[in-house]
């Protein structure tokens, strides 16, 4: 068997579909994007085309090593999340192949369905405790909702007062049974972040999420001395190479590879048994389209540290389109009592309604995150 074409879709409200052929006919979809630059990862794909057209799309590792390794400059968002989707779609066709889901090739199931997560409260969270209590009354366990706005290296305490607000009245609408992520979206600076993740122990959180931005990781250690909550991170992260040095210092508990950024589900595999080795759980990232979340399923069914996962159904970058819009069937994504049951088709488990993704790639996007400045001018982090 060899890849014949690969061909991308770039549809609402912000996603890359990727769809790579063969000469027998086993087509593979992938979701290769970064938010906000899917045009620059779509070029990075269309030049990785040149060496994968002709290629057998059973060898796997081979592939991800000659994309990963041979161009010299390796890592970094846009060639890893380049490399991610193709690998997706080169595991689609794999199970296709053997007409198996991809979990059952990579050791099999360890569980018969992963906890998800629903998200509250938009970017500049506000009305979290009504909005908790509604995704409760439809079946979620568990929520994740931003901290705060902007914050400045040293901000007020009125920020923080207000933050606590917010979380505290999502408590006490769901009360003490409910996960509640808290992610800090690498807006907080250490000074500040110490402070909330002290002010934030009273109200239990399922974890507080990236609490720095990655590249200041090494404060998550003074963070920790702070808190007993649980400490989350990675979603900005790429390759087992990139975790390695976070993994060993053992200064968080949880990890959020994107399965579109890190390298893909083998790739995420191995930085999954990684962190087993280390006692740190898995929650994969995933604000992303139908076919990110169908990969991360694969990798939660065959990870035993992995406890749950997020999801975009009804989040709010979803204006316009939304996570089943493309899936001839949605009905693999039933959510019952705060969990999906594992995708047993083969491959990905899904099968993409490419009539949908050929329409919506006629309208396309132009999605861009928000730039946001503080106060006095300077820029803040989104």
């Amino acid at each position: 068997m060899k890849i014949t074409k690969l061909e991308l879709f770039k549809v609402p409200p912000r996603w890359l579909f990727l769809k790579v052929e063969t000469d027998e006919g086993i087509t593979g979809w992938g979701e290769p994007v970064v938010e906000g630059k899917a045009d620059t990862v779509a070029a990075a794909v269309t030049e990785m085309s040149e060496y994968l057209i002709g290629q057998d799309p059973m060898r796997i590792e081979d592939l991800f090593q000659v994309l990963y390794r041979g161009g010299f400059y390796r890592g970094g968002p846009i060639l890893s999340s380049a490399i991610s989707g193709i690998e997706q779609a080169l595991w689609d066709i794999k199970g296709k192949f053997y007409n198996a889901p991809i979990y059952d090739l990579l050791g099999g199931a360890c569980r018969d369905r992963t906890r998800v997560y629903s998200w509250i409260g938009g970017d500049r969270p506000s009305d979290v405790g009504a909005a908790a209590k509604q995704q409760v009354e439809a079946g979620f366990t568990a929520v994740k909702m931003n901290a705060t706005e902007e914050m400045h290296y040293i901000d007020s305490i009125g920020k923080v007062e207000a933050a606590i607000a917010r979380i505290a009245a999502v408590r006490e609408a769901v009360g003490k049974e409910v996960g509640i992520g808290i992610d800090f979206h690498g807006r907080v600076h250490k000074s500040m972040a110490k402070i909330i993740a002290k002010e934030l122990e009273p109200y239990r959180p399922m974890f507080i999420e990236e609490p720095v931005l990655p590249e200041n990781n090494e404060a998550l250690k003074e963070i920790a001395r702070y808190t007993s909550c649980p400490i989350a991170t990675g979603e900005r992260m790429y390759t087992r190479w990139g975790f390695k040095e976070l993994l060993a210092q053992g200064i968080v508990d949880i990890i959020q590879p994107d399965l579109s950024h890190a390298g893909g589900i083998l790739e995420t595999r191995k930085i999954a048994a990684m962190a087993e080795a280390y006692d740190i759980a898995v929650a994969p990232h995933c604000p992303l389209g139908p076919i990110a979340l169908a990969a991360c399923l694969q990798l939660d069914t065959c990870s035993p540290n992995a406890f749950i996962q997020e999801q975009s159904l009804g989040i709010h970058y979803n204006q316009g389109s939304d996570l089943l819009d493309y899936l001839k069937d949605p009905s693999v994504f039933a959510y019952q009592d705060g969990f999906v049951r594992n995708l047993t088709g083969p491959g990905l488990g899904i099968e993409v309604n490419e009539e949908k993704v050929r329409e919506m790639a006629a309208i396309g996007h132009q999605w861009r995150n928000p730039v946001w400045r503080q106060e006095d001018g300077t820029v803040a982090e989104w």
